[in-house]
């Protein structure tokens, strides 16, 4: 199993590479006002994908992050030792009864 996933990363590393080679061309951005910036297309999609995927990234990190802290709250909280309740006498009547 782990020669099948060795493979799979290769052969996407191949196809991105050859991707990257083949498109190795300028893009002209027209940005705001009369700004315009040249950049290569696969640092276009990289930057593209980046800017989706970071954010999602932040959002699960910070979520388990919160799942964490609940959890060891939680193992905290179970693995306390439990006192015991005293047992505190009974006061007794002079007829020898105890008060319930």
């Amino acid at each position: 199993m782990h020669f099948l996933k060795t493979l799979f990363w290769v052969l996407l590393a191949v196809i991105l590479v050859l991707f990257g080679t083949r498109n190795w061309g300028d893009v002209t951005l027209n940005l705001w006002g009369d700004i315009q910036a040249d950049i290569k297309i696969p640092l276009l999609l990289l930057v593209a994908f980046l800017f989706g995927l970071v954010p999602t990234w932040l959002v699960m990190r910070a979520r388990l992050w919160a799942v964490q802290r609940r959890l060891e709250t939680a193992q905290r909280q179970a693995a306390a030792p439990v006192q015991p309740q005293s047992v505190q006498p009974q006061p007794v009547h002079d007829h020898g009864e105890a008060v319930i």
